[in-house]
């Protein structure tokens, strides 16, 4: 058997690792012309449900060196004003298992995780064009003239999929009419004296005025200082750094990165072009009213790390008929980051689709029974995701309303304010929200 994927993202190179660790062919097509591409430093937010997955998945040495390589746990779980008063603010509970626990990592320093080891497997500048289906076998087309035949096709190729625009024509994205701004700024005296401690040691989201929203995360690493950077991973080596100086690279230097949401009509009509410095000045005109502490930390960001997002989303489906061509990640669920688990579904997806891979190597499954009885599960628990991650980011949603928006920001805040005088009633929401992001789940498990 030899698979196919397409798209070297989180699920794609995460499966990949499974499949190689299980005696199963793979074959990874990345379009990024280089392995050094594509290498952003913003936080990712790893939950249970994502270090169960990554620990099947990866072999125990790379797993060690992804927890090596996660910046300092969150304490705290806070909402504040843009005055930067205190709504709510939830202990987080300190990690004690290595595995099912919260881990805060750069995105950049992931991908170079993932991507260590995979040298003979992943295929670079591989612009995935379309495939032919003949029997069962199947063949990837590119754009450089070249194609790849296998078994089974995994598109992994992200919220614009290309795949699943040919396999699954209805299936939909759609703008949710919120558009971010990102940016990030290193941690200096400052910087770091511009937040109080409490958002210093957590993730904190700033719900403000006319349906605007901030989050802060926070990212100290120790491994650089300890000695423990591995086969070039997130080390600064003079290649990566002459290509991507200052923060955009270094992902070992520790920084403070915020995103700053708001509906369109909110934002310049010409955002999605803006970059750098234009990029701060307009997070600057949206916010005359915050705290100066807040606006300093923007004028403060590095504007080569400044990009804009605008946020869609999947419409949900109902299944489809499987055959030799599936779906993984962004490429068939993408969502909005509502609920901080986009990721962690995609590595789900992975972990769940190599256990059937290994029924299939093992001769107790046929490979399409394999994988309509992966589809089956994940269009559950990945559109399940997606429409509870899309309540979370909406234009529709009544805070973003001239009018009403005030009074609904009123009610959330009092509300809040409330539960945060309650400690059970905050430890209920609290181990919630963590059995949501898959505390308690075990269905993870992977013996390889």
């Amino acid at each position: 058997m030899k698979v196919l994927v397409i798209g070297g993202g989180t699920g794609g190179l995460a499966l990949a690792h499974g499949l190689l660790r299980s005696g199963i062919e793979v074959a990874v097509f990345e379009r990024d012309a280089l392995r050094t591409d594509g290498l952003h430093g913003y936080r990712v937010g790893i939950d249970p449900d994502g270090s169960r997955a990554l620990h099947a998945l990866l072999p125990p040495e790379l797993y060690d060196t992804f927890v090596a390589t996660r910046a300092r746990d969150p304490k705290y779980f806070n909402m504040v004003t843009e005055d930067l008063k205190e709504v709510l603010s939830m202990d987080l509970p300190a990690v004690t298992d290595p595995i099912a626990s919260e881990k805060s990592i750069s995105r950049m320093t992931m991908r170079q995780v993932l991507l260590t080891g995979l040298d003979d497997v992943v295929e670079y500048g591989k612009e995935f064009t379309r495939f032919e289906q003949r029997g069962d076998r199947v063949t990837a087309y590119f754009a450089d003239g070249t194609s790849a035949t296998g078994d089974l096709l995994v598109g992994a190729d992200g919220s614009g999929s290309r795949v699943r625009r040919q396999y699954l024509p209805h299936a939909k994205t759609e703008e949710t009419g919120i558009v971010a701004i990102a940016g990030k700024l290193p941690i200096t005296a400052e910087s770091a004296a511009l937040v109080p401690p409490k958002v210093f040691e957590g993730i904190t989201i700033v719900n403000a005025p006319r349906g605007l929203a901030c989050i802060l995360h926070v990212m100290e690493f120790q491994w650089d200082r300890d000695g423990k950077v591995k086969n070039g991973i997130g080390g600064n080596t003079e290649e990566l750094i002459r290509r991507w100086p200052g923060l955009q690279f270094d992902n070992t230097r520790d920084y403070i990165n915020w995103g700053l949401s708001g509906t369109k009509d909110k934002l310049p009509a010409n955002v999605m072009e803006l970059r750098g410095r234009e990029l701060i000045d307009a997070a600057l005109e949206l916010t005359p009213g915050w705290h100066p502490d807040l606006r300093r930390l923007f004028e403060l960001t590095d504007p080569s790390t400044c990009f804009p997002v605008n946020i869609w989303t999947s419409v949900p489906l109902e299944a489809w008929e499987s055959t030799n061509v599936t779906l993984i990640g962004d490429a068939i669920h993408t969502m909005t980051p509502g609920r901080g688990v986009g990721a962690n579904t995609a590595l789900r997806d992975a972990v769940n689709l190599c256990r059937q891979l290994i029924e299939v190597r093992d001769g107790r499954c046929e490979l399409v029974p394999a994988v309509r009885e992966y589809e089956a599960k994940m269009i559950d628990y990945g559109f399940d995701a997606v429409r509870k991650s899309r309540a979370q980011m909406t234009s529709a949603d009544p805070v973003h309303k001239p009018v009403i928006g005030r009074l609904a920001l009123a009610g959330m805040r009092t509300a809040m304010r409330t539960v945060n005088h309650l400690p059970p009633v905050k430890r209920r929401m609290r181990d919630s929200m963590m059995a949501y992001r898959g505390a308690d789940r075990d269905e993870l498990d992977l013996k390889i």
